[in-house]
C-alpha cells in the first residue's frame, strides 16, 4: 500500500517550499540518498541524528512534496518523487545533487 502527500500533482510543488526543504544538510543528504538507492528507510542506519529530528526532517520533505512513502508492514520506505519534480522544475534536482558531486 502506498501512502501519497498530500501534494500529488506537480504542478501543487512550490519552488520555495521545495528549495527550503532541500537547503538543509540532513535533508539533502536523505534526498541524495534516495536517489541513489531508490529507497529509504525510515531510520537510515548511516545517519546519526535523535529519531524526533529525523521525523521532523522526513515531515519537511514529505510536505514539500519531495517524497512519498510507502509502508511495508510496520516498516516506513520514503522514494523521491523524482517525475514530478522534474517536470515542475526541470534540472533542479539534477543541478542540487550535482552540486555535492564536486
Amino acid at each position: 500500500m502506498v501512502t501519497q502527500p498530500s501534494r500529488e500533482w506537480a504542478a501543487d510543488l512550490e519552488m520555495s517550499e521545495v528549495l527550503h526543504a532541500l537547503g538543509d544538510p540532513v535533508r539533502l543528504a536523505l534526498v541524495r540518498d534516495m536517489a541513489e538507492s531508490g529507497e529509504s528507510p525510515c531510520s537510515p542506519e548511516w545517519l546519526q541524528v535523535p529519531r524526533s529530528t529525523l521525523s521532523n526532517h522526513w515531515r519537511i520533505l514529505r510536505e514539500a512534496g519531495i517524497t512519498r512513502t510507502r509502508r511495508m508492514g510496520k516498516a516506513r520506505l520514503m522514494s523521491l518523487r523524482r517525475d514530478a519534480l522534474d517536470a515542475r522544475f526541470p534540472g533542479l534536482l539534477d543541478a542540487v545533487l550535482a552540486d555535492g558531486r564536486r
